[in-house]
Formats: C-alpha cells, structure tokens, sequence
C-alpha cells in the first residue's frame, strides 16, 4: 500500500531523538550507498521499461530482505510539489526526486531512520540515519541492509574501480558518509570560514542542511568525504570520524570562550531571538532557523529549563515550508506561511513554559 506524504506529519524522526553521542552539537549521522543493476543501463541511459523492472526487482529485494519494520512505499511521480518537498525536508530524498521519472519510488522505515530511493542518478541509493555522532553503528547497518540486498540483486561491480556508478565522483565505495552539526560557536566567533578551509584541504566537503548546493541557515552544516575512489569505506568513515572530532571540540571551546569573555554578547543574541521565537506573528524560513539556532545553543548551554532539545530539533523541521502546509491541509502564499510558522513556534514554545 502506497503511503501519502502527510502521514508523516506528526510521526517524531528518530534521527532527531536527543539520544545520540555528542548530541549537543552533532544532531544526526547519515551514510549513504549508490547502487546499480549489472548488465542494465543507468538511469540517465535506461528506458522507461528497464527503469520500471528495476524498480520492482528493488522493491521485492528490499521486502524480501526483512531489513525495514513497517516499511512506507511512496510513488513519487504521483505525488504533487508540495508532498516531495516534504519528503526533502525530512532528508528522506535528495534534490533530483523533486522531479523523478516515471519508475522513481520511496521505501523507509516506519521511522524513516532507512530508506531507499530507486532510479534516482543511479538504481539505488540506500541511507541509514541516527542521532547524534555515531558513524560506525551507521555504517554497520547500513553494510548488513546492503549485504542483503547484494543477494538479491547482481550489482555492476569492477574489481579494480569498484561499484559502478552514474557520476564518477561516486565510484568506488559508492559512499557519502557525513555528520550534522550545530556550529553557532564557530559562526559567532568568525571561525566558520577557516574550518571550511582546513576540511576542503583534507578532502572533506562542508554543506547546507538539505547537502550539495544547499545554504547553511541555522547553523547546521553537514561534513561528509568527497572521494570515494581510492580508500575503503573503513578509511573514509576513521578519517571523516577523525576530522568531525575535532570539530566539535573546536565548537565547545568557541562557546565556552563566548560565555566566559563575551557573556553578554551571547545572553543579547540568545534572548533576542528567544523574543522573536517567543511573541512574533511573522517569520521567514531564514529567521525561523536562525533564531532556533540561538534558542538551541542557549538551552544547550543550560540558559532555559522550560525548553529542551527535542522540542528544538523538531521545530527546526516542522517549521519548513511543506510541513506547515500540509498541516495546514492547502496550499499557503509565503506570507501566509511567515504568520503560520510564527504560530506553531509561539505555541509549542508557550506549552513547554506552562508545564
């Protein structure tokens, strides 16, 4: 049975528990694997029914393969603008989905901590996401969801290039390992530009929320390697392990400069954006996530006791475009939108400060 989009309104993410390693700054880890049938032309090349028993054969080995509890099956050429933007803001598919082929399909988890896009660039791109900083609990299950599919379906393999895929930034491995991070610190203290330096040196690319192309509002900025020919899935998760490390603990000794030097400093622009969260009846995306941004590194650092993480990570996706208007139940002009997002900040905030 098909799943529709709006479903997922009022289903928690698991990858946004605050439960995970480091959670105060790393909000999720997410590993990605790209994927294509032998023998069977790309995406870009296939025709309409190559692409379409592609898609059955994946969905029967992902089935089969008793990988997903409850698994949710979305047909994506069915499904208006609004209801793919919604899946891009819940990080379950990627850019290129909002405009998929004909024989392009969703499969997740009923927690949407697994998915799989088929016939996206390649047949296959499956991702595993968790809480927190934890790339090697990630990647094993990642590695067993792909081991078992790997039984099912004949991959197009080369032993000396590896996996074969449609871009050849993704041969090899065929991995995108990266790591959601909260970097207020860094951004407040001018250090931001100099940590994007210093990574893109050590092969690592520094993105926006929704990856490649995508800006960096609220402060969350995904780390992930860029090469994946060359170096084993091992390596590129020690090294990307290695380099985030670092960058967390370059992170809290940044905030713990603001407190102890610059105390009012960080008290103004914490409590400022609490006000606009707090009593304001219109608010851009932009505003929304940068003021969030503060709220969270204010809690973080144990400013608040009415407000807690969850409540944060949540509003930093429900406050998105889509998620207001299919809670809304139509279709909403960007002004309607600022004074609808305005609204459910105000009340979630109102509800925990009256507990």
């Amino acid at each position: 049975m098909r799943t529709k989009p709006e479903q997922l309104i009022n289903s928690p993410l698991s990858w946004l528990a605050d439960s995970g390693p480091d959670d105060d700054i790393a909000l999720s880890t997410r590993i990605r694997l790209a994927r294509n049938f032998r023998a069977t032309p790309f995406p870009i090349a296939g025709n309409q029914e190559a692409l379409l028993q592609v898609r059955d054969l994946a969905l029967d080995a992902i089935r089969e393969s008793d990988a997903m509890l409850e698994p949710m099956e979305f047909d994506l050429p069915a499904l208006n603008d609004v209801e793919k933007q919604l899946l891009l803001e819940r990080r379950l598919i990627s850019r290129e989905m909002l405009n998929p082929n004909q024989a392009s399909c969703l499969i997740a988890d009923k927690d949407e901590s697994l998915a799989a896009m088929i016939n996206e660039e390649d047949h296959l791109r499956i991702q595993a996401l968790s809480p927190g900083f934890q790339l090697n609990p990630v990647w094993n299950r990642i590695n067993q969801f792909d081991d078992a599919l790997s039984r099912r379906i004949p991959y197009a393999f080369d032993v000396h290039l590896g996996f074969l895929t449609s871009c050849p930034s993704n041969l090899g491995t065929g991995m995108r390992a990266s790591v959601m991070l909260h970097l207020p610190g860094l951004a407040m203290s001018g250090q931001i530009a100099a940590v994007k330096q210093a990574t893109g040196k050590l092969g690592l690319a520094i993105r926006g929320f929704y990856g490649e192309g995508s800006e960096n509002f609220g402060n969350l900025y995904q780390i992930s390697n860029q090469s994946t020919l060359g170096e084993s899935e091992k390596q590129i998760i020690d090294r990307l392990s290695s380099i985030v490390t670092q960058i967390i603990i370059h992170e809290k000794k940044s905030r713990n400069f603001l407190f102890e030097n610059k105390q009012s400093y960080l008290l103004n622009h914490v409590g400022r954006a609490y006000g606009i969260l707090r009593h304001g009846y219109m608010i851009s995306s932009e505003e929304a996530l940068n003021s969030l941004s503060a709220l969270r590194l204010g809690v973080d650092m144990g400013m608040f006791s009415s407000v807690d993480i969850h409540t944060v990570n949540e509003l930093f996706i429900n406050v998105q475009p889509s998620h207001l208007q299919l809670r809304a139940g139509k279709e909403l002009s960007s002004e309607e939108r600022d004074t609808e997002r305005a609204t459910l900040i105000r009340e979630t905030l109102k509800a925990k400060r009256g507990r």
